[in-house]
């Protein structure tokens, strides 16, 4: 069943979330809050797709809570829109100078709500699926380059905050010109999608992840592991691809290796992410040459 988009309702009046709720939750999850504090929290807790948000409201007022969302890392590109009884241009302006997405005053007609948050949703899935595709590789359904690096400069950055270890590996497919030339381009691309669906099955944790960098370059991120932590995960990796049979057009099977260049560090504020990189694509090459389909880490380089 495909997930439904998400709603959070914050609402000092509990009229106002049923009548909402009894509106818009047959298309979507909703979440509520009744007031302005428990709706920031609860936003940061789900980080639902909108948040309808009332402006007038006890202790925290609506503009006060839009202020605190768009400080959050979390919540500040989550569109906002006001649902209230103010209606002067005043008001609106306000709330839209700081940073909502929409503005409906009370009493709301249910079709015209409707009909603004399925306009904003759409834009959001439309959004998400672009972006998507801009970090997805094509050929082989793991992220691209670009989205590799996006997430590592975050985990990066959050390592070093948490004062944690950061794994990486980067793996190469063995003799892969030879691979080419001898069996043509189709079937280098079977086996580039062979590596990828074994990086995949490989990685346990929603933190882990794989991409391709190139060519026929891959690599893998484990936020929060240890060296034999990721010299185990690299080992089973480089096993599973040596032994996994890559099926030719004509029925036949071949089978392909990869050398691993294996890093782990707990960096600090001055490290150089582009020297854990450099250093760990020196360990890939020392396993390249000194015999192939091995793992090597950089501290044994």
């Amino acid at each position: 069943m495909e997930n439904k988009n998400s709603i959070l309702i914050i609402d000092d009046e509990k009229a106002n979330i049923s009548a909402l709720k009894t509106l818009l939750n047959a298309d979507y999850k909703i979440y509520a809050a009744k007031n302005g504090r428990d709706g920031i929290e609860t936003a940061e807790e789900f980080t639902p797709d909108i948040i309808l948000l009332d402006v007038i409201m006890p202790d925290m007022d609506g503009y006060e809570v839009i202020a605190e969302l768009k400080k959050s890392e979390k919540t500040w590109n989550i569109p906002v829109i006001f649902i209230t009884g103010l209606d002067n241009l005043g008001d609106e302006e306000k709330g839209l100078n700081l940073g909502a997405a929409d503005y409906i005053p009370k009493p709301f007609s249910p079709s015209i709500v409707k009909l603004r948050i399925k306009n904003q949703i759409d834009m959001i899935n439309q959004l998400r699926t672009i972006n998507r595709i801009s970090v997805t590789d094509q050929l082989t359904g793991i992220k691209n380059r670009r989205g590799f690096d996006e997430y590592m400069n975050r985990e990066w950055g959050r390592t070093i905050r948490e004062k944690l270890p950061i794994s990486f590996l980067i793996l190469d497919a063995d003799n892969f010109k030879n691979y080419n030339d001898t069996y043509g381009h189709q079937q280098g691309d079977i086996a580039l999608q062979t590596i990828a669906n074994i990086l995949k099955t490989s990685l346990r944790r929603v933190t882990d992840i794989a991409a391709r960098w190139g060519g026929e370059e891959f690599v893998v991120l484990l936020p929060n592991t240890d060296k034999n932590g990721i010299m185990e995960v690299a080992e089973k990796i480089r096993s599973e691809i040596e032994k996994t049979p890559i099926p030719l057009l004509s029925g036949e099977l071949t089978v392909i290796t990869v050398s691993v260049g294996v890093n782990t560090l707990v960096p600090a504020p001055e490290t150089e992410l582009r020297d854990f990189i450099d250093k760990t694509d020196e360990a890939l090459y020392t396993a390249k040459r000194t015999g192939k389909n091995k793992v090597v880490h950089v501290s044994d380089v």
